[in-house]
Protein backbone atom coordinates (compact mmCIF):
# COMPACT_ATOMS: atom_id res chain seq x y z
CA UNK A 1 0.00 0.00 0.00
CA UNK A 2 1.17 3.25 -0.50
CA UNK A 3 2.36 5.81 1.91
CA UNK A 4 0.66 8.87 1.94
CA UNK A 5 3.19 11.06 3.66
CA UNK A 6 4.57 11.50 0.20
CA UNK A 7 5.83 8.71 -2.35
CA UNK A 8 9.47 10.12 -3.03
CA UNK A 9 10.34 11.81 -0.22
CA UNK A 10 12.03 11.44 2.78
CA UNK A 11 10.36 10.30 5.93
CA UNK A 12 11.76 12.29 8.68
CA UNK A 13 10.68 11.71 12.14
CA UNK A 14 8.28 15.02 12.70
CA UNK A 15 6.41 13.68 9.33
CA UNK A 16 6.56 9.90 10.97
CA UNK A 17 4.96 10.42 13.94
CA UNK A 18 2.57 13.42 12.30
CA UNK A 19 1.16 10.01 10.00
CA UNK A 20 1.37 7.06 12.28
CA UNK A 21 -0.53 9.51 15.25
CA UNK A 22 -3.99 9.13 13.06
CA UNK A 23 -3.41 5.65 12.52
CA UNK A 24 -4.82 3.04 14.21
CA UNK A 25 -2.82 -0.49 14.07
CA UNK A 26 -4.31 -2.98 17.19
CA UNK A 27 -1.24 -4.75 18.90
CA UNK A 28 0.80 -2.54 17.80
CA UNK A 29 2.76 0.01 20.47
CA UNK A 30 5.66 2.55 19.64
CA UNK A 31 8.37 3.24 21.92
CA UNK A 32 10.71 5.84 20.48
CA UNK A 33 14.07 6.71 22.72
CA UNK A 34 13.78 8.01 25.62
CA UNK A 35 12.61 8.40 29.17
CA UNK A 36 9.40 9.45 30.92
CA UNK A 37 5.59 8.56 31.65
CA UNK A 38 4.06 7.31 27.97
CA UNK A 39 1.34 10.20 27.02
CA UNK A 40 -1.80 8.54 27.14
CA UNK A 41 -3.88 9.98 23.86
CA UNK A 42 -6.17 12.19 25.78
CA UNK A 43 -3.31 13.80 27.59
CA UNK A 44 -1.54 14.19 24.29
CA UNK A 45 -3.96 17.09 22.97
CA UNK A 46 -2.43 20.40 22.77
CA UNK A 47 0.71 19.00 24.46
CA UNK A 48 2.82 21.25 27.90
CA UNK A 49 5.28 23.23 26.61
CA UNK A 50 7.97 21.84 24.29
CA UNK A 51 6.33 18.60 23.53
CA UNK A 52 6.31 16.85 20.58
CA UNK A 53 2.34 16.77 20.80
CA UNK A 54 2.75 20.21 19.64
CA UNK A 55 0.92 19.23 16.48
CA UNK A 56 -2.92 19.21 18.64
CA UNK A 57 -3.48 16.26 17.28
CA UNK A 58 -4.54 12.76 19.39
CA UNK A 59 -2.55 9.93 18.96
CA UNK A 60 -3.21 6.44 18.83
CA UNK A 61 0.07 4.98 20.12
CA UNK A 62 2.00 5.52 22.93
CA UNK A 63 4.90 7.54 23.18
CA UNK A 64 7.49 7.68 25.22
CA UNK A 65 9.23 10.82 24.28
CA UNK A 66 10.27 13.78 26.51
CA UNK A 67 10.38 16.83 24.25
CA UNK A 68 13.13 19.21 23.60
CA UNK A 69 14.12 22.82 24.44
CA UNK A 70 12.79 25.15 22.07
CA UNK A 71 16.03 27.01 19.82
CA UNK A 72 14.96 29.99 18.11
CA UNK A 73 16.01 30.00 13.94
CA UNK A 74 17.24 33.35 14.51
CA UNK A 75 19.59 32.13 17.59
CA UNK A 76 23.09 33.26 16.45
CA UNK A 77 25.03 30.00 18.40
CA UNK A 78 23.01 27.20 18.16
CA UNK A 79 20.52 25.71 15.60
CA UNK A 80 18.65 22.30 15.49
CA UNK A 81 17.85 20.12 12.48
CA UNK A 82 15.03 18.41 13.02
CA UNK A 83 15.26 15.75 10.97
CA UNK A 84 17.87 14.47 13.39
CA UNK A 85 15.59 15.29 16.60
CA UNK A 86 14.85 12.07 18.58
CA UNK A 87 12.53 14.19 21.26
CA UNK A 88 14.53 12.25 24.03
CA UNK A 89 14.56 15.51 26.35
CA UNK A 90 18.26 15.68 26.91
CA UNK A 91 18.73 19.32 25.81
CA UNK A 92 15.69 19.65 28.39
CA UNK A 93 17.81 17.57 31.15
CA UNK A 94 20.83 19.72 31.03
CA UNK A 95 18.78 23.21 30.16
CA UNK A 96 16.51 22.78 33.22
CA UNK A 97 18.58 21.02 35.74
CA UNK A 98 21.91 21.42 34.85
CA UNK A 99 21.77 25.73 33.69
CA UNK A 100 18.77 25.97 35.18
CA UNK A 101 17.16 28.37 32.61
CA UNK A 102 14.63 26.27 30.86
CA UNK A 103 11.34 25.78 33.36
CA UNK A 104 12.47 29.17 34.88
CA UNK A 105 10.41 31.46 32.85
CA UNK A 106 6.58 32.04 32.65
CA UNK A 107 4.91 31.21 29.49
CA UNK A 108 4.23 32.87 27.27
CA UNK A 109 7.12 34.48 26.68
CA UNK A 110 7.41 37.81 25.87
CA UNK A 111 10.25 38.60 23.16
CA UNK A 112 13.04 36.36 22.13
CA UNK A 113 13.53 32.93 22.95
CA UNK A 114 15.43 32.39 26.45
CA UNK A 115 18.79 31.06 25.68
CA UNK A 116 22.13 31.68 27.52
CA UNK A 117 24.14 30.36 24.19
CA UNK A 118 26.27 28.13 26.38
CA UNK A 119 25.91 24.93 23.91
CA UNK A 120 25.81 22.13 26.33
CA UNK A 121 22.57 20.73 24.82
CA UNK A 122 25.03 19.94 22.11
CA UNK A 123 27.15 17.57 24.08
CA UNK A 124 24.00 15.57 25.74
CA UNK A 125 21.81 15.82 22.16
CA UNK A 126 22.97 12.00 21.11
CA UNK A 127 21.05 12.01 17.53
CA UNK A 128 23.84 15.08 16.92
CA UNK A 129 20.61 17.09 15.72
CA UNK A 130 21.86 20.05 17.71
CA UNK A 131 25.35 21.91 16.40
CA UNK A 132 26.73 25.12 16.40
CA UNK A 133 25.55 27.86 13.90
CA UNK A 134 27.95 27.69 11.05
CA UNK A 135 30.09 30.74 9.88
CA UNK A 136 33.32 29.12 8.19
CA UNK A 137 31.96 29.97 5.16
CA UNK A 138 32.43 34.32 6.48
CA UNK A 139 35.56 33.40 7.30
CA UNK A 140 36.99 31.10 4.13
CA UNK A 141 35.39 34.65 1.95
CA UNK A 142 37.79 36.81 4.04
CA UNK A 143 40.74 34.97 3.72
CA UNK A 144 40.14 34.98 -0.27
CA UNK A 145 39.98 38.17 -0.57
CA UNK A 146 43.88 39.95 -0.97
CA UNK A 147 43.01 43.07 0.26
CA UNK A 148 41.77 41.89 3.56
CA UNK A 149 43.96 41.31 6.97
CA UNK A 150 42.55 38.29 8.48
CA UNK A 151 43.67 38.19 11.88
CA UNK A 152 42.97 35.19 14.35
CA UNK A 153 43.32 34.55 17.67
CA UNK A 154 43.04 31.38 19.80
CA UNK A 155 41.67 30.56 23.17
CA UNK A 156 43.20 28.50 25.84
CA UNK A 157 40.92 25.63 25.56
CA UNK A 158 41.50 24.85 22.08
CA UNK A 159 44.71 23.24 22.03
CA UNK A 160 43.87 21.04 24.67
CA UNK A 161 40.76 20.05 22.46
CA UNK A 162 41.37 20.39 18.71
CA UNK A 163 43.82 17.33 18.76
CA UNK A 164 40.52 14.96 19.86
CA UNK A 165 38.94 15.98 16.22
CA UNK A 166 42.36 14.12 14.86
CA UNK A 167 42.40 10.88 17.02
CA UNK A 168 44.58 12.10 19.35
CA UNK A 169 44.34 11.20 22.68
CA UNK A 170 42.14 13.52 24.99
CA UNK A 171 43.88 16.66 26.61
CA UNK A 172 46.38 16.49 23.83
CA UNK A 173 48.27 20.06 23.38
CA UNK A 174 47.97 20.60 19.78
CA UNK A 175 48.97 24.34 20.53
CA UNK A 176 51.83 24.36 17.77
CA UNK A 177 50.19 22.22 14.66
CA UNK A 178 47.25 24.63 15.58
CA UNK A 179 48.76 27.72 14.80
CA UNK A 180 50.88 25.83 11.50
CA UNK A 181 46.98 24.24 10.68
CA UNK A 182 45.64 28.12 10.70
CA UNK A 183 48.91 29.16 8.61
CA UNK A 184 48.17 26.64 6.30
CA UNK A 185 44.96 28.02 6.02
CA UNK A 186 45.67 31.32 5.00
CA UNK A 187 45.11 33.47 7.99
CA UNK A 188 47.48 36.89 7.54
CA UNK A 189 48.17 36.88 11.55
CA UNK A 190 47.98 34.56 14.34
CA UNK A 191 47.40 35.40 18.20
CA UNK A 192 46.87 33.72 21.56
CA UNK A 193 44.51 34.42 23.40
CA UNK A 194 46.36 33.94 26.21
CA UNK A 195 47.82 37.55 25.78
CA UNK A 196 44.50 39.01 26.53
CA UNK A 197 43.63 36.55 29.36
CA UNK A 198 46.73 38.00 30.80
CA UNK A 199 45.63 41.29 30.09
CA UNK A 200 42.11 40.96 31.56
CA UNK A 201 43.64 39.61 34.97
CA UNK A 202 45.33 43.21 34.93
CA UNK A 203 42.50 44.88 34.35
CA UNK A 204 39.61 43.19 36.54
CA UNK A 205 42.42 42.28 39.14
CA UNK A 206 42.91 46.04 39.44
CA UNK A 207 39.04 46.92 39.31
CA UNK A 208 38.75 44.51 42.44
CA UNK A 209 41.70 45.94 44.04
CA UNK A 210 40.27 49.39 44.03
CA UNK A 211 36.49 47.94 45.23
CA UNK A 212 38.06 46.21 47.75
CA UNK A 213 40.53 49.34 48.62
CA UNK A 214 37.02 51.64 48.76
CA UNK A 215 38.80 53.72 45.79
CA UNK A 216 36.40 52.18 43.69
CA UNK A 217 32.76 52.31 44.87
CA UNK A 218 31.32 49.35 43.48
CA UNK A 219 29.63 46.30 45.34
CA UNK A 220 31.34 43.59 46.97
CA UNK A 221 31.57 40.41 45.99
CA UNK A 222 32.69 40.95 42.02
CA UNK A 223 31.43 38.70 39.87
CA UNK A 224 33.75 37.34 36.70
CA UNK A 225 32.82 38.92 33.15
CA UNK A 226 34.72 36.91 30.81
CA UNK A 227 32.09 34.07 30.48
CA UNK A 228 29.52 35.27 27.76
CA UNK A 229 26.44 32.94 28.75
CA UNK A 230 26.96 33.44 32.54
CA UNK A 231 26.65 37.35 31.65
CA UNK A 232 22.90 36.94 29.78
CA UNK A 233 22.20 35.08 32.75
CA UNK A 234 22.99 37.56 35.11
CA UNK A 235 21.04 39.71 32.67
CA UNK A 236 17.87 38.03 32.57
CA UNK A 237 17.68 36.72 35.75
CA UNK A 238 19.80 38.99 38.21
CA UNK A 239 19.70 41.86 36.46
CA UNK A 240 20.14 43.69 40.13
CA UNK A 241 23.11 42.01 40.56
CA UNK A 242 24.81 43.69 37.19
CA UNK A 243 26.52 46.31 39.40
CA UNK A 244 28.77 43.15 40.63
CA UNK A 245 30.05 42.14 37.18
CA UNK A 246 33.52 43.19 36.32
CA UNK A 247 33.03 45.84 33.66
CA UNK A 248 36.25 43.95 32.19
CA UNK A 249 35.37 42.13 28.45
CA UNK A 250 36.43 38.63 28.14
CA UNK A 251 39.76 38.32 26.76
CA UNK A 252 38.28 37.49 23.46
CA UNK A 253 36.97 40.73 22.87
CA UNK A 254 39.79 42.70 24.53
CA UNK A 255 41.83 40.91 21.50
CA UNK A 256 39.47 42.25 19.07
CA UNK A 257 39.38 45.69 20.28
CA UNK A 258 43.24 45.75 20.18
CA UNK A 259 43.64 44.18 16.90
CA UNK A 260 41.79 47.08 15.25
CA UNK A 261 43.30 49.45 16.82
CA UNK A 262 46.88 48.93 18.58
CA UNK A 263 47.66 46.43 16.06
CA UNK A 264 46.62 47.79 13.17
CA UNK A 265 48.13 51.02 14.28
CA UNK A 266 51.93 49.78 15.02
CA UNK A 267 51.44 48.06 11.45
CA UNK A 268 50.26 50.63 9.50
CA UNK A 269 47.19 48.80 8.46
CA UNK A 270 43.62 50.42 7.38
CA UNK A 271 41.25 49.01 10.76
CA UNK A 272 38.39 48.85 7.68
CA UNK A 273 40.80 46.17 6.07
CA UNK A 274 40.86 44.12 8.88
CA UNK A 275 39.11 41.04 9.48
CA UNK A 276 38.88 39.71 13.48
CA UNK A 277 38.29 35.90 14.04
CA UNK A 278 38.37 34.18 16.99
CA UNK A 279 39.31 30.36 17.81
CA UNK A 280 36.86 29.68 20.41
CA UNK A 281 35.91 26.66 22.56
CA UNK A 282 32.64 28.19 23.73
CA UNK A 283 29.42 28.82 21.62
CA UNK A 284 28.13 31.43 23.23
CA UNK A 285 31.25 33.37 22.14
CA UNK A 286 29.11 34.12 19.11
CA UNK A 287 26.76 35.94 20.76
CA UNK A 288 29.37 37.79 22.10
CA UNK A 289 30.73 38.71 19.37
CA UNK A 290 27.60 40.62 17.78
CA UNK A 291 26.46 42.29 21.30
CA UNK A 292 26.06 46.01 20.45
CA UNK A 293 27.87 47.08 22.98
CA UNK A 294 31.29 45.60 21.01
CA UNK A 295 32.49 48.15 18.87
CA UNK A 296 35.16 49.35 21.18
CA UNK A 297 37.24 50.11 17.64
CA UNK A 298 34.75 51.70 15.76
CA UNK A 299 34.02 54.03 18.36
CA UNK A 300 37.51 54.75 19.43
CA UNK A 301 38.65 55.49 15.77
CA UNK A 302 35.21 57.59 15.56
CA UNK A 303 35.02 55.37 11.85
CA UNK A 304 31.62 53.67 11.62
CA UNK A 305 32.84 51.97 8.59
CA UNK A 306 35.47 49.75 10.84
CA UNK A 307 33.66 46.33 11.86
CA UNK A 308 32.60 45.08 15.20
CA UNK A 309 36.02 44.38 17.28
CA UNK A 310 35.72 40.59 16.43
CA UNK A 311 33.78 39.81 12.70
CA UNK A 312 33.40 35.88 13.53
CA UNK A 313 33.77 33.63 16.00
CA UNK A 314 34.65 29.60 15.03
CA UNK A 315 34.13 26.79 17.42
CA UNK A 316 36.83 24.36 18.20
CA UNK A 317 34.63 21.83 15.98
CA UNK A 318 34.39 24.32 13.05
CA UNK A 319 38.03 24.84 12.87
CA UNK A 320 38.46 21.16 12.58
CA UNK A 321 36.06 20.72 9.63
CA UNK A 322 37.73 23.81 7.95
CA UNK A 323 41.57 21.76 8.47
CA UNK A 324 40.13 18.53 6.81
CA UNK A 325 38.28 20.21 4.35
CA UNK A 326 41.73 21.72 3.02
CA UNK A 327 43.17 18.09 3.18
CA UNK A 328 45.66 19.05 5.64
CA UNK A 329 47.48 16.28 7.41
CA UNK A 330 47.12 18.09 11.00
CA UNK A 331 49.02 15.22 13.22
CA UNK A 332 52.18 15.40 11.17
CA UNK A 333 52.25 19.25 10.96
CA UNK A 334 55.40 21.11 13.00
CA UNK A 335 54.66 22.81 15.68
CA UNK A 336 54.82 26.71 14.74
CA UNK A 337 54.81 29.85 17.17
CA UNK A 338 52.28 32.92 17.03
CA UNK A 339 52.60 36.10 15.77
CA UNK A 340 54.54 38.49 17.85
CA UNK A 341 52.82 41.48 19.44
CA UNK A 342 49.75 39.70 21.20
CA UNK A 343 51.23 35.99 20.80
CA UNK A 344 52.82 35.55 24.62
CA UNK A 345 50.54 34.01 27.33
CA UNK A 346 51.67 33.15 30.95
CA UNK A 347 50.81 29.86 32.38
CA UNK A 348 48.33 32.23 34.40
CA UNK A 349 46.32 32.72 30.91
CA UNK A 350 46.45 29.39 29.89
CA UNK A 351 44.35 28.25 33.15
CA UNK A 352 41.08 30.63 31.96
CA UNK A 353 40.05 27.30 30.12
CA UNK A 354 39.22 25.08 33.73
CA UNK A 355 36.80 26.02 36.12
CA UNK A 356 38.59 27.91 38.75
CA UNK A 357 41.84 29.00 36.42
CA UNK A 358 40.60 32.41 35.98
CA UNK A 359 40.49 33.37 39.93
CA UNK A 360 43.60 30.95 40.33
CA UNK A 361 44.99 34.01 37.91
CA UNK A 362 43.51 36.77 39.57
CA UNK A 363 44.55 36.37 42.80
CA UNK A 364 48.47 35.98 42.09
CA UNK A 365 48.07 39.37 40.44
CA UNK A 366 45.94 40.77 42.86
CA UNK A 367 48.69 39.97 45.55
CA UNK A 368 51.49 41.92 43.57
CA UNK A 369 48.49 45.09 42.89
CA UNK A 370 48.32 45.10 46.90
CA UNK A 371 51.85 44.34 48.28
CA UNK A 372 53.86 45.28 44.97
CA UNK A 373 55.57 41.90 46.01
CA UNK A 374 55.32 38.79 43.85
CA UNK A 375 52.81 36.07 45.22
CA UNK A 376 53.95 33.11 47.32
CA UNK A 377 54.46 30.05 45.25
CA UNK A 378 51.01 28.78 47.39
CA UNK A 379 49.29 30.67 44.73
CA UNK A 380 50.57 28.28 41.89
CA UNK A 381 48.98 25.85 42.38
CA UNK A 382 45.15 27.10 44.89
CA UNK A 383 44.21 23.27 44.98
CA UNK A 384 40.82 24.91 47.06
CA UNK A 385 39.93 26.20 43.33
CA UNK A 386 40.50 23.18 41.42
CA UNK A 387 38.79 20.15 40.21
CA UNK A 388 35.43 19.54 39.02
CA UNK A 389 33.17 20.58 42.21
CA UNK A 390 30.19 22.79 41.23
CA UNK A 391 31.40 25.31 43.98
CA UNK A 392 34.36 25.96 45.95
CA UNK A 393 35.95 28.24 47.91
CA UNK A 394 39.15 29.14 49.82
CA UNK A 395 40.25 31.91 51.39
CA UNK A 396 43.89 34.05 50.65
CA UNK A 397 45.74 36.01 53.08
CA UNK A 398 47.11 39.01 51.16
CA UNK A 399 49.26 41.53 53.69
CA UNK A 400 47.15 44.79 53.41
CA UNK A 401 43.96 43.39 52.63
CA UNK A 402 43.27 40.26 54.91
CA UNK A 403 42.22 37.05 54.05
CA UNK A 404 39.99 37.56 51.06
CA UNK A 405 37.08 35.20 50.60
CA UNK A 406 36.89 34.04 47.09
CA UNK A 407 34.19 31.42 45.47
CA UNK A 408 34.50 29.69 41.93
CA UNK A 409 31.81 28.01 40.16
CA UNK A 410 30.61 25.98 37.44
CA UNK A 411 27.36 25.21 36.19
CA UNK A 412 24.50 28.23 36.54
CA UNK A 413 22.17 26.04 38.84
CA UNK A 414 25.06 26.18 41.24
CA UNK A 415 25.22 30.18 40.11
CA UNK A 416 21.47 30.23 41.26
CA UNK A 417 21.69 29.15 44.70
CA UNK A 418 25.31 31.43 45.46
CA UNK A 419 23.43 34.45 43.62
CA UNK A 420 20.28 34.12 45.77
CA UNK A 421 22.84 34.02 48.81
CA UNK A 422 24.51 37.27 47.03
CA UNK A 423 21.39 38.82 46.76
CA UNK A 424 20.17 38.45 50.03
CA UNK A 425 22.85 40.12 51.43
CA UNK A 426 24.62 37.18 53.25
CA UNK A 427 27.49 36.78 50.75
CA UNK A 428 31.41 36.01 52.77
CA UNK A 429 33.20 36.25 49.59
CA UNK A 430 35.25 39.55 47.35
CA UNK A 431 35.24 37.68 44.32
CA UNK A 432 33.25 35.48 42.68
CA UNK A 433 34.19 33.27 39.40
CA UNK A 434 31.68 31.92 37.02
CA UNK A 435 31.34 29.67 34.09
CA UNK A 436 28.67 28.43 32.78
CA UNK A 437 29.44 25.30 31.44
CA UNK A 438 30.68 22.17 34.17
CA UNK A 439 34.69 22.13 34.34
CA UNK A 440 34.50 25.65 32.80
CA UNK A 441 35.51 26.59 28.98
CA UNK A 442 37.74 23.22 28.56
CA UNK A 443 34.13 21.60 27.92
CA UNK A 444 32.66 24.38 26.44
CA UNK A 445 29.56 23.91 23.45
CA UNK A 446 31.86 24.06 20.83
CA UNK A 447 34.44 21.28 21.77
CA UNK A 448 34.75 18.48 20.55
CA UNK A 449 31.94 16.01 21.10
CA UNK A 450 32.75 12.63 22.94
CA UNK A 451 30.96 9.26 21.82
CA UNK A 452 29.92 8.96 25.81
CA UNK A 453 27.64 11.43 27.00
CA UNK A 454 29.45 14.57 29.26
CA UNK A 455 31.53 13.11 32.05
CA UNK A 456 34.27 14.84 34.68
CA UNK A 457 36.90 12.06 33.26
CA UNK A 458 37.09 14.20 30.39
CA UNK A 459 37.06 17.53 31.78
CA UNK A 460 39.61 16.58 34.30
CA UNK A 461 42.25 15.02 31.82
CA UNK A 462 41.53 18.10 29.49
CA UNK A 463 42.26 20.60 33.04
CA UNK A 464 44.97 18.44 33.86
CA UNK A 465 46.58 20.02 30.48
CA UNK A 466 45.75 23.03 31.01
CA UNK A 467 47.61 22.91 34.45
CA UNK A 468 50.81 20.97 32.99
CA UNK A 469 51.23 24.05 30.71
CA UNK A 470 50.79 26.49 33.81
CA UNK A 471 53.32 24.44 35.85
CA UNK A 472 55.74 24.13 32.74
CA UNK A 473 55.36 28.00 31.85
CA UNK A 474 58.87 30.06 32.13
CA UNK A 475 55.90 33.16 33.10
CA UNK A 476 53.28 31.71 35.58
CA UNK A 477 51.85 35.47 36.66
CA UNK A 478 49.92 37.90 34.33
CA UNK A 479 51.64 40.84 35.53
CA UNK A 480 55.20 39.57 34.19
CA UNK A 481 54.21 39.23 30.56
CA UNK A 482 56.49 41.50 28.41
CA UNK A 483 54.13 42.25 25.85
CA UNK A 484 51.02 43.14 28.60
CA UNK A 485 53.91 45.48 30.06
CA UNK A 486 54.24 47.25 26.35
CA UNK A 487 50.78 47.06 25.40
CA UNK A 488 50.40 49.43 28.56
CA UNK A 489 54.20 51.42 28.07
CA UNK A 490 53.09 52.00 24.10
CA UNK A 491 49.27 52.43 23.87
CA UNK A 492 47.04 51.87 27.09
CA UNK A 493 49.24 53.95 29.64
CA UNK A 494 47.76 51.93 32.19
CA UNK A 495 45.08 49.41 33.82
CA UNK A 496 41.68 51.28 34.54
CA UNK A 497 43.48 54.46 32.35
CA UNK A 498 40.74 56.34 30.16
CA UNK A 499 41.65 54.49 27.28
CA UNK A 500 41.56 51.18 28.95
CA UNK A 501 37.83 52.32 30.14
CA UNK A 502 37.18 52.56 26.51
CA UNK A 503 38.64 49.71 24.81
CA UNK A 504 38.44 47.14 27.36
CA UNK A 505 35.89 47.33 29.66
CA UNK A 506 31.82 47.71 28.64
CA UNK A 507 28.61 47.64 30.04
CA UNK A 508 25.65 45.02 30.58
CA UNK A 509 21.90 45.31 30.54
CA UNK A 510 18.80 44.20 31.87
CA UNK A 511 16.56 41.83 30.04
CA UNK A 512 14.16 40.92 32.60
CA UNK A 513 11.60 42.50 30.92
CA UNK A 514 11.74 39.54 28.35
CA UNK A 515 10.03 37.45 30.13
CA UNK A 516 8.55 37.12 33.75
CA UNK A 517 11.20 34.69 35.94
CA UNK A 518 9.84 32.21 37.95
CA UNK A 519 10.64 32.45 41.98
CA UNK A 520 13.28 30.69 42.47
CA UNK A 521 13.47 27.68 44.84
CA UNK A 522 14.50 29.09 48.68
CA UNK A 523 17.38 26.85 49.13
CA UNK A 524 20.18 28.24 49.41
CA UNK A 525 24.04 27.20 49.73
CA UNK A 526 25.42 26.46 52.95
CA UNK A 527 28.66 27.73 53.47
Amino acid sequence: MASKVGKGKNLSRRSFLKFAGGASIAGVSLSLTGCGQPLTPASAVGGGGWMPTQYNEPGGWPTNVRGRVPIDPENPSIIRDDQKCILCGQCIEVCKTIQSVYGNYELPIKNDIVCIHCGQCIHWCPSGAISEREDSDKVLKALSDPNITVVVQTAPATRIGLGEEFGMPVGTNVQGKQVAALRELGFDVIFDTNFTADLTIMEEGSELVKRITGELHHPLPQLTSCCPGWVKFVEYFYPDLIPNLSSAKSPQQMEGALVKTYFAEKNTIDPKTVFSVAIMPCTAKKFECQRPEMISAQTYLKDKHVSPDVDVVLTTRELARMIKRAGIDFPSLPDEEYDQLMGIGTGAGAIFGTTGGVMEAAVRSAYYLITGQQPPSALWQLAPVRGMEGVKEASVPIPGAGDVKIAVISGLDNARKIMEQVRAGNSPWAFIEVMACPGGCQYGGGQPRSSAPPSDGVRNTRAASLYKIDANAKLRNSHDNPQIKQVYEDFLTSPLSEKAEELLHTHYISRAEEFDAKKPASHLYEV
